[in-house]
């Protein structure tokens, strides 16, 4: 590499393209040579470090490309702290949580004295990026330096979304904001994240002689027992029969999983260009590894010259003709950050980022009512909820229906309250039905508007609740999907309550569609059709780690489930309540979790001792 006394091409040309929209080219009061200098730099380093990476970013629009630079370069900053051989695990550990708590002050002033932080947070200021979510990869991150351990793919696969899929998310958005969306179609999402996972994989298996120097060896159980001495083997730096079959297996399984030939349908031909080219590349890097043989102990493979040319030479065209065809939108300068006053030594570092700052606590019932106390063994761990009888709620007191679900939201507000002060793991709400487009269109359109408006407005959105949504995407407003979607990336990282919306969900719907992933599972080989369990069909529903319901409760006087979780709640405790769901409160929430700690639950088993009956519950006060 030259020395940085002397430019390399690249940076002789890069004032004349930054007046082409590829260098942010005014700061907030002016010309800004520090930040111009910091996505420089990352440009380079993500050059050097990876030109896979560095040449799918140069097929982005011109306008992206820089915060394409400084999104890799900051991974890349947070995984060298990581991985440095040149301190303990504690050390490494550390050093990355240092760097994740100056990029925190850092968001909160707007600036940074570190070059690659200064362009990622300016990355996030100009495209409007929520950088939440990376809080949890650069978390995990640092866990990575006390060694990793899979049981199964299904744990891989878990570390690959906390890890990976949150920088991956942020390019999506920087597309979105520039008015060409990467997101793939909502029926393609299972795809997605195998595409994510597959792309994960294939860089296990490129820096496996590098891991295994460090002693990781970042492969399930699962995988390493199906081929009996092959672990013993790497570890030893052997290239036995045994670690052969194992890299042939997982290498065939990392190209199938970036082998999605559907993802990118319907997608804008310019982002679609940058993930078909994503998937050549990664085969290509798959089918080094495979030549490599014994060398991959000694070395990183890499597709050869020839390869990578034939592979992006098209690509770049039919990039440069998708974007010279498409209108983008460019965001203004970043506003200013506040000047910081001049404080002594001793004083306190700037207070963090809205986002960053700490999750508040629910508020307190209007008539001081606390939740009772329940014993650890008697608490549920997941409590599911069919919040029935909005409608004849209004009716009763001459309103339209969707007052009744106005107030119904206001209820379901107060579950989540009441859960988070109970300590709750997982709640799930029956919002929406699939069998509920048959009502009036009126009300199915408050329903849909009233839910869009909590996403967008509600309390819950700053509380410690992790939310997720259950259903099909199919007859939604577009809309109101990526809403949906787009808190379930903003609260990824959350380690309170787990609220689950279930929205046009229907069980037979969820199984149906499970059933068709398993199926196309069994078809790629990642499944033996003939093995086939309970587990391995959990492994396919839309939530594989959302844990059985143990208490199913139904306001409104009716006693059914109604097409509601029939996977998940096999043995729930059913609790029906005659009131309409918003005459409900947090306190008959924990009513019902009262009544859930009286029972018994056998599983089909015999009981040991007769129990004695429960005495009716009362409403806590």
């Amino acid at each position: 590499m030259r020395p940085s006394s002397q430019p390399t091409p690249a940076d002789r040309d890069a004032a004349p393209r930054a007046r082409r929209g590829r260098f942010p080219a005014r700061s907030r009061t002016g010309e800004d040579p520090a930040l111009r200098a910091a996505y420089r730099l990352c440009r380079r380093t993500t050059r050097r470090h990876d030109p896979a990476i560095h040449a799918l970013v140069q097929l982005m629009p011109a306008v992206l490309r820089p915060a394409g630079w400084a999104l890799w370069a900051a991974a890349n900053a947070v995984d060298d702290l990581a991985d440095g051989p040149d301190a303990d695990a504690a050390g490494r550990a550390a050093r990355v949580a240092a760097w994740t708590e100056a990029f925190r002050g850092d968001l909160a002033a707007g600036t940074s004295t570190d070059p690659v932080r200064h362009a990622l947070v300016d990355t996030a200021l100009r495209w409007r990026l929520d950088l939440s979510g990376l809080r949890g990869a650069m978390a995990a991150t640092r866990d990575d330096t006390r060694g990793r351990h899979f049981a199964d793919w299904a744990e891989w696969r878990a570390w690959c979304t906390e890890e990976i899929a949150p920088w991956v998310d942020q390019v999506r958005h920087l597309f979105e904001q520039a008015g060409a969306p990467m997101t793939p179609r909502l029926d393609r999402q299972h795809d997605y994240r195998r595409f994510i996972d597959g792309a994960q994989l294939t860089d296990v298996l490129t820096d496996l002689g590098a891991d295994l120097a460090e002693g990781r060896l970042l492969l399930p159980r699962e995988a390493l027992d199906a081929c009996p001495g092959a672990e013993d083997a790497l570890r030893q730096g052997r290239w036995s029969p045994a670690a052969a079959a194992l890299v042939g297996t997982v290498t065939d399984l990392a190209r199938r999983w970036v082998t999605r030939p559907a993802l990118t349908r319907g997608m804008h031909p310019g982002a679609a260009t940058v993930l078909d080219t994503s998937a050549r590349l990664l085969r290509a890097q798959l089918d080094a590894v495979d030549a490599a043989g014994p060398a991959l102990l000694e070395r990183a493979p890499r597709p050869s010259l020839p390869t990578r040319v034939r592979i992006l030479a098209p690509a770049r065209l039919r990039a440069r003709l998708a974007w010279s065809l498409t209108p983008l939108t460019v965001p203004a300068a970043p506003p200013a950050p506040p000047v910081p006053r001049r404080t002594p030594a001793t004083a306190r570092a700037p207070e963090p980022a809205a986002e960053d700052t700490a999750l508040r606590t629910p508020p307190p019932h209007p008539e001081g009512a606390r939740p009772p106390r329940i014993a650890a063994d008697r608490m549920p761990a997941h409590v599911a909820i069919i919040m029935d009888g909005n409608g004849r709620w209004a009716e009763q007191r001459g309103l339209p229906r969707s007052a009744g679900h106005r107030a119904g939201n206001v209820a379901a507000r107060e579950m989540v309250y009441g859960a988070l002060e109970i300590g709750l793991r997982h709640l799930t709400l029956y919002a929406f039905s699939t069998e509920n487009w048959q009502r009036d269109t009126e009300e199915i359109a408050a329903v849909l508007e009233a839910t869009r408006r909590e996403l967008d407005e509600g309390p819950v959105r700053d509380l410690d609740v992790r939310q997720r949504w259950s259903g099909n995407p199919g007859k939604l407003p577009e809309e109101l999907v990526r809403s949906l979607l787009r808190e379930e990336r903003r609260t990824r990282a959350r380690t309170g309550l787990t609220l689950t919306v279930c929205l046009n969900y229907g069980g037979r719907d969820e199984i149906t569609r499970t059933a068709a992933a398993l199926a196309r599972a069994a078809r790629a080989g990642d499944v033996d059709p003939d093995l086939i369990g309970e587990d391995d069909f959990a492994r396919h529903l839309p939530h594989p780690d959302m844990p059985d319901v143990d208490l199913l409760w139904r306001t409104g006087d009716e006693q059914r489930t109604s097409n509601f979780l029939p996977w998940q709640a096999t043995y729930a405790e059913l609790y029906f309540t005659p009131g309409h769901w918003p005459d409900a409160d947090r306190r008959d929430l924990w009513q019902a979790i009262t009544a859930y700690g009286r029972r018994r639950r056998r599983h089909g088993a015999a009981p040991l001792v007769s129990p004695r009956k429960p005495a009716v519950p009362t409403r806590p006060e």
